[in-house]
């Protein structure tokens, strides 16, 4: 943790020095506040996500158990991300099987849901696709989200549920390396599975 909150906080450090010159521009001004948002940013996401994690690791995390309809439910999940698959032309196909009624914890699944979708958009080209199926097999609910980004190795593969690990680095900005340690976790707590599959170039 000391080591992933190092480089936002001398980021910060760096900006803030910077700021302090008075012949800076507007423009260079605005740039380097924006900056050191993002980095605050990303500090925030990442201690939320230590908190939530060491809460469902220590079990105090009080589950609120009740039936959802899935697919309503997974459609909200996809609008809300509305703004980044119209920026990237990102085509949705959805396969969800009616009526599909299931009892868990919407507040966790939604956590699930929304960090899967958010790593196959972020690692989707412009103009690919990524698709969701939803289907119950005897009493369990499956959720699948596909897509037809850069895909990960093997050796990555095996790794991502593990906290702090990010496979791809060149998205290591827009992420802290916990999203998938916390999908884990949630899934645990659930007493679901998780598994990937993929291959390089394919999604």
């Amino acid at each position: 943790v000391s080591h992933e909150m190092k480089t936002p906080l001398a980021v910060i450090s760096n900006y803030t020095t910077l700021l302090q010159t008075s012949n800076l521009e507007h423009e260079e001004r605005d740039k380097y506040l924006s900056i050191i948002q993002t980095q605050i940013s990303k500090l925030s996401s990442m201690m939320t996500n230590i908190l939530k994690l060491n809460k469902l690791e220590q079990r105090t995390y009080d589950l609120e158990l009740k039936e959802i309809s899935i697919s309503e439910f997974v459609c909200q999940c996809i609008l809300s991300f509305e703004h980044i698959w119209q920026e990237k032309n990102i085509t949705i196909e959805t396969d969800l099987q009616e009526p599909l009624l299931f009892v868990t914890d919407q507040q966790l699944l939604e956590l699930v849901l929304n960090n899967l979708l958010s790593n196959a958009f972020k690692f989707t080209d412009h103009g690919g696709l990524v698709s969701v199926t939803c289907y119950r097999q005897d009493h369990e609910l499956v959720i699948q989200v596909r897509d037809t980004g850069c895909g990960i190795s093997d050796q990555t593969g095996r790794h991502i549920f593990e906290r702090f690990y990010q496979g791809d680095t060149s998205h290591k900005t827009q992420g802290n390396g916990l999203g998938l340690a916390l999908v884990r976790q949630i899934i645990d707590v659930l007493t679901g599975e998780i598994s990937v599959s993929s291959q390089l170039g394919k999604g």
